[in-house]
Formats: structure tokens, C-alpha cells, sequence
């Protein structure tokens, strides 16, 4: 009866051995997709399972520059914009006196550069005037061309409807300014 009952305690433990002998795979570390984009202000990098909408719009500040923004919004808690900004030129009606709204725009451009020592005018700047327009938990790139934000917006939206790895460089504008 002894060797029967040293069996029955034993088999359990052999059961539990033949299962130690195979164990269980786990799985890898997984990939995350990601979108990335290297600019010449930074590195954005964002999981594109995160990405919930992007979206580009319009609009004019202060009546002295038009934006052009492309937002990202994400289920984080940090938000993306890459805008490009221009000032806002009016434009003569028929061309009666444009040469003089240009010549008034080329002075105000100088203006701006011998008030700026980076010879860059304030409008070609991410400006931010502190508490109005600075936001908590917002990252900003200001782009050199709206080609270029255009570039930026293809790549993000090609990238959150396929789910793939995408990575996009946009280098600094080296034209010289007129």
C-alpha cells in the first residue's frame, strides 16, 4: 500500500515536470509604428496608434500675417503644430499701384531685419507671447515654405491611414531673401 500511495504523491510532480519541459513561448517585443519628421527647429516622433485626426487650416492674426497650420491631435496629452506663416500683402486692385505695396512691404522687411540682429523677420519665427499664447503641453515647428508644410501634411496623413513606419526631412530654406 506504501508504494502505491509514494506513486499517487508522485504523479502530480512528474505532471507538473513534463510541462516545465515545453514551456510556453512569449512573444518578442513589438514594433510600434511611428511617424517621425525631422525639422530644422527639432525631431517630432509620435506612434501612429495615437494618431486620432490631422488637419491643416487658414487663418489671418492681427490682420498682418496669414497662417497656414497643420495640427496633429493625439490621445496624449501633447499637442503638434507646424505652420507656416507669411505677412499678409494686400493687393492693389488691377495692379494700380502694386509696385507700391511691394516697395512698402520690401521697407518693412528691412525694417524688421535691422530691429532683429538674426536678420530674420519676426513673422519667419515661432513667437509666443507669454501667458496669451503660450499653451501648456504644445509643441510648435515653424516651416520655410508652405510647400514644405505640404510635404509634412502628405507624409503624417499617408502615415495615419496606412499605420506603416514614416519618417520625412525637411532641411532649412538656404534661399536668400530678397
Amino acid at each position: 500500500m506504501r508504494p502505491i500511495f509514494a506513486a499517487l504523491l508522485l504523479l502530480p510532480l512528474a505532471a507538473l515536470g513534463q510541462g516545465a519541459a515545453s514551456p510556453t513561448p512569449t512573444p518578442g517585443p513589438t514594433r510600434t509604428a511611428l511617424w517621425r519628421c525631422d525639422l530644422p527647429g527639432g525631431v517630432y516622433e509620435v506612434a501612429i496608434r495615437n494618431i486620432i485626426s490631422v488637419s491643416t487650416h487658414e487663418y489671418v492674426v492681427d490682420g498682418a500675417a496669414r497662417v497656414t497650420e497643420m495640427n496633429i491631435d493625439t490621445q496624449g496629452n501633447l499637442e503638434v503644430r507646424f505652420y507656416y506663416m507669411e505677412p499678409l500683402v494686400s493687393s492693389a486692385p488691377d495692379g494700380i499701384g502694386q509696385s507700391v505695396l511691394d516697395k512698402a512691404q520690401s521697407l518693412a522687411n528691412e525694417a524688421a531685419s535691422r530691429l532683429n540682429p538674426s536678420d530674420q523677420p519676426p513673422w519667419e519665427k515661432v513667437m509666443k507671447n507669454y501667458p496669451t499664447t503660450t499653451h501648456a503641453h504644445t509643441v510648435e515647428y515653424r516651416l520655410d515654405s508652405l510647400d514644405d508644410l505640404q510635404k509634412l501634411f502628405n507624409s503624417a496623413d499617408a502615415a495615419f491611414r496606412s499605420g506603416q513606419n514614416t519618417q520625412i526631412t525637411i532641411t532649412e530654406d538656404t534661399t536668400p531673401s530678397e
